[in-house]
């Protein structure tokens, strides 16, 4: 779905914090999405957490930067990180440049697939009525 100048692939969930999550079997990819990396600016600084690491649903489990930002990410589900964007450390802005694909933060192994209820899908009529209040309230 396409909204204003912002993609947001169907498939994916979103949090009011501009994260996305992409499920495949019991391990949930999260990312920045492109409304996000836009409000952020151009990312200059990311802390990539390690693996191993327990996160837990809502708690922040990482931070990146930006020229004029400095932000928490929190985790979208609990559960413990099994792979991370290295890549993100030397070269942060492919979460401006990609964010879907070759920006995605992290990999977290869920403990419980069903803390994903209550986040936006794109066919939910409420994501577009948010997307839109965040537009207005961030001149986007």
């Amino acid at each position: 779905m396409k909204i204003g100048d912002y993609e947001f692939p169907d498939d994916l969930y979103y949090d009011r914090d501009h994260n996305w999550a992409r499920v495949e079997d019991n391990i949930v990819t999260q990312g920045l999405s492109d409304f996000g990396q836009d409000l952020a600016g151009e990312l200059v600084y990311v802390e990539v957490p390690r693996v191993g690491r327990k996160v837990e649903k809502g708690k922040p489990f990482m931070s990146m930067e930006s020229g004029k930002w400095v932000g928490r990410v929190n985790a979208m589900v609990s559960g413990e990180i099994v792979e991370v964007n290295e890549e993100l450390e030397w070269e942060p802005s492919l979460i401006n440049k990609s964010p879907y694909e070759k920006g995605w933060l992290v990999k977290i192994k869920a403990e419980d697939l069903g803390e994903l209820k209550g986040y936006f899908r794109t066919s939910d009529p409420s994501f577009e009525e948010f997307i839109a209040a965040e537009r207005e309230k961030y001149g986007k």
